[in-house]
C-alpha cells in the first residue's frame, strides 16, 4: 500500500490502481446476486458523519478505536452537484465492474466534478486521472455500515479514509461540501459501492 503525494502542492492523494486497497479505496465482502435497497437514506449517512466528525473521541470509543488526536471539525453539507457525480460514480463501477477512482476511460474524481460544473482549480483538473475530493468502499451493507469501516479503516496504514472523511489535515480541514453516492446491481463484483466526495473550491 502507497499513499500519493502531489509535488506541487504537497497533497496527500487518494489515488488507486485495479482493485488493490490503497487509501482512499476499500472493499469488503463479494457481491451477492441480488441487487438490495439501501439499508439507509444518504442524507441520514451524511448527519450520521457529521455527528462523527462533530465529536470523534466519543465515536471512536464506539467504533473500538481511538480517534482522541482527532480535532472536531465543521458539519458537512449536501452539495447536489457532488452528489450526482458521485451516484454517477458509484453506479458506473457497479454497471462496469471496475473499483477504482480513474475510470476504464482515464477520467479521476477531480475532472469529473469540474465538467459537473463544481468549480475547481484549473491546476486541479489536470492531468484528467488526477483525485482530491473522493473516498470508495465496496460491499458494506449500508452507508453507515461504510462510513464506521471507512473511518476505522483496518489496513490502510496512512489512513487517507479516516482522514478524509474527518476533515484532518491542512487540505481537508476546510473542505465544506459533501455528495454521497450507492449503487447496487445484481451480478456486480460487489454487492454495493459508494463514492464519498468532499471538496470545496480553492486552497
Amino acid at each position: 500500500m502507497r499513499s500519493y503525494v502531489n509535488v506541487f502542492i504537497l497533497l496527500p492523494l487518494l489515488l488507486v490502481g485495479g482493485t488493490a486497497l490503497r487509501p482512499g479505496i476499500k472493499a469488503n465482502a463479494p457481491a451477492n446476486t441480488i441487487a438490495a435497497k439501501p439499508g439507509t437514506d444518504l442524507k441520514d449517512g451524511l448527519a450520521f458523519l457529521n455527528l462523527v466528525r462533530q465529536n470523534p473521541a466519543k465515536y471512536g470509543t464506539e467504533f473500538g478505536i481511538d480517534l482522541s488526536a482527532m480535532k472536531p471539525n465543521i458539519a458537512l453539507t449536501w452539495n447536489d452537484t457532488l452528489a450526482k457525480v458521485a451516484q454517477a460514480k458509484a453506479m458506473d463501477m457497479a454497471t462496469r465492474g471496475y473499483f477504482d477512482h480513474v475510470d476504464p476511460d482515464g477520467n479521476g474524481m477531480n475532472i469529473k466534478i469540474a465538467e459537473a460544473g463544481y468549480s475547481l482549480l484549473q491546476s486541479w483538473t489536470t492531468p484528467r486521472s488526477q483525485n482530491y475530493f473522493e473516498s470508495l468502499g465496496a460491499g458494506y451493507r449500508d452507508i453507515n455500515d461504510a462510513i464506521k469501516n471507512l473511518i476505522i479503516d483496518a489496513g490502510t496504514p496512512s489512513l487517507g479514509h479516516r482522514l478524509h472523511l474527518l476533515g484532518q489535515g491542512d487540505f481537508w480541514n476546510n473542505c465544506y461540501d459533501i455528495g454521497i453516492g450507492e449503487a447496487r446491481v445484481s451480478g456486480a463484483p460487489y454487492s454495493s459501492y459508494y463514492s464519498f466526495i468532499i471538496a470545496k473550491h480553492k486552497f
